[in-house]
């Protein structure tokens, strides 16, 4: 973290997480400080952004203070190779917001930078319908734990090279 104010805020978040999510948590943080993403508190959750594009690439929060319900979202829509887990995170959002559709396919949106097949989520079924979902948003990544850190980390790498390539301001 670059600000005792910063190091603060996640220490807090981590305090509420048993030392098996702790770790795994940290772990996705500190690589996230590493690439140079800030996190900063906004509403109920942890954003994290970086400085050059000002991109949502990941967000944590507790979404139930009583049961301490935490959460974890990933924005990784650049990325094409990820897990069965990933792909059902993508196909979930897909069915549960049908109307988030991405503008960038028929240019009623200009949010994103690059083509759009590089930046949004697409599912393919198995009757080989392909569906796609806005890929400007972080999607909640549920039950996330050790063995998932390492793709975790890829895909930040891979979705933060995209940012940098196509939205960092110049």
């Amino acid at each position: 973290m670059k600000t005792k104010k910063q190091k603060e805020l996640i220490d807090s978040f981590l305090r509420t997480l048993d030392a098996e999510d702790k770790s795994v948590y940290r772990d996705i943080i500190v690589y996230l400080s590493e690439l140079g993403y800030n996190p900063k508190k906004e509403r109920s959750h942890i954003s994290f952004k970086h400085s050059r594009h000002n991109k949502q690439i990941a967000k944590i929060g507790i979404r139930n203070k009583k049961e301490l319900s935490h959460f974890f979202a990933l924005r990784f829509s650049a990325c094409n190779d990820y897990s069965q887990k990933f792909a059902e995170v993508v196909r979930t959002n897909i069915e549960k917001y049908p109307s988030k559709t991405p503008g960038c396919i028929d240019n009623t949106c200009e949010y994103c930078a690059g083509e759009p097949d590089t930046h949004i989520y697409s599912y393919t079924y198995p009757d080989g319908e392909k569906k796609s979902h806005c890929g400007a948003s972080a999607l909640e990544i549920p039950n996330i734990c050790a063995d998932d850190s390492n793709e975790i980390k890829q895909l930040i790498k891979e979705e933060h090279e995209y940012l940098l390539k196509y939205e960092a301001k110049r």
